[in-house]
């Protein structure tokens, strides 16, 4: 009797206690893998994180150049995936978006985020097909994205048609961000996107023309502890060429990692390793906001090539600590060498107010 009544109140107390699911195991980058289109423009969800970044410029009827920029991150949270419920927190999508106007010196920006769920906000996966609220970006039968962003400041509607190859970043899509190879994304650009539709801008409905760059990164586990920021940069060069470098920071400032491909208008690929790439500075700015320091104009050497690196306004500094939770200078810049412009591009530097976390 005593041993069953013993045995009763242990199951009992057994019962009361919640069960805590475990954690996910979000998958590492490793090299070798085959990235398979148009299955990979879509989403991947059993990553820990993901995103769809586009930065451009673009023109008005009266020549004044625009510089734009539009991203969608997918986050996975380490909630239990096999709970059923549609409130449970397992992705979260954030949006960021900006535009650069030179001409009456702003930078308007918006940030944005949500839960994944009720068809309201989710990146799905197959193919390009990511939503925030109201915001949206899809890849149509044709290759070509539609972009829609609206905040209360400007409104985009895009269209990015492509006019090049998927350019594979890295070993085939494999790129390392740091000294190990755990330290890595899957990773591929689709530089020089034909852009056509409009920007809205004090209830003002501009049409617009231009050319804008797309990378889309997934990973679990990018940055080494000791990496703060990095600054990165992709162009689309004049000629028709392509170049994308990155240098990831130290906490002591220091080069901890750095890459850069270059796809001349032959369609030849030269890949750099980290010895073969560095960011100079040459002049900073300040921001009277954050009171951070950015090496705005920057000298970027990839093996025997001197690039110097020109900002189309100094104050391209986003707060999207709403969102992220970071604070970083992104904007549009020139690409010169010999003193002469060679190219467009969008430059983004991070870690420069506090140390930057995925």
């Amino acid at each position: 009797m005593l041993v069953r009544l013993f045995t009763s109140v242990v199951l009992a107390l057994l019962l009361s206690v919640p069960v805590r699911a475990a954690a996910p195991q979000f998958p590492a980058v490793v090299p070798g893998a085959t990235l398979s289109f148009p299955k990979d423009y879509g989403a991947h969800p059993d990553y820990k994180t993901e995103w769809w970044y586009v930065t451009g410029w673009l023109n008005t009827p009266d020549g004044k150049p625009l510089g734009f920029q539009v991203t969608f991150f997918r986050s996975a949270s380490t909630h239990d995936r096999a709970n059923p419920s549609q409130f449970a927190p397992k992705q979260l999508i954030i949006g960021h978006a900006a535009l650069s106007d030179p001409a009456n010196g702003k930078l308007l920006h918006d940030q944005r985020s949500a839960r994944e769920g009720f068809g309201l906000s989710y990146a799905r996966t197959g193919d390009t097909n990511v939503k925030l609220e109201d915001w949206h970006m899809v890849r149509g039968a044709d290759g070509s994205y539609s972009v829609h962003v609206d905040s209360p400041e400007f409104k985009y509607d895009l269209k990015l048609a492509p006019s090049q190859p998927d350019l594979l970043q890295g070993d085939h899509g494999y790129s390392r961000k740091g000294p190990r190879p755990a330290q890595s994304s899957y990773y591929y650009s689709q530089p020089h996107l034909q852009v056509s539709g409009s920007i809205t801008r004090v209830g003002k409905q501009t049409s617009v023309a231009g050319v804008a760059w797309l990378d889309h990164e997934w990973s679990s586990e990018a940055l080494d502890a000791e990496a703060t920021g990095w600054d990165w940069i992709g162009a689309n060069l004049a000629d028709g060429g392509t170049l994308m470098a990155f240098e990831v920071r130290s906490k002591t400032g220091a080069k901890l990692w750095a890459h850069a491909t270059w796809r001349d208008a032959s369609g030849k690929i030269t890949q750099f390793t980290p010895d073969q790439v560095s960011f100079a500075p040459q002049r900073r700015w300040r921001s009277p906001r954050t009171d951070a320091e950015y090496p705005i104009a920057t000298r970027l050497i990839t093996g025997s090539m001197v690039w110097d690196v020109v900002p189309l306004q100094d104050d391209q500094e986003l707060d999207s600590r709403r969102s992220t939770g970071a604070v970083y200078w992104e904007g549009a810049v020139t690409l010169n060498r010999d003193g002469k412009p060679v190219g467009r591009a969008y430059l983004e530097m991070t870690g420069y107010v506090s140390a930057m976390k995925l």
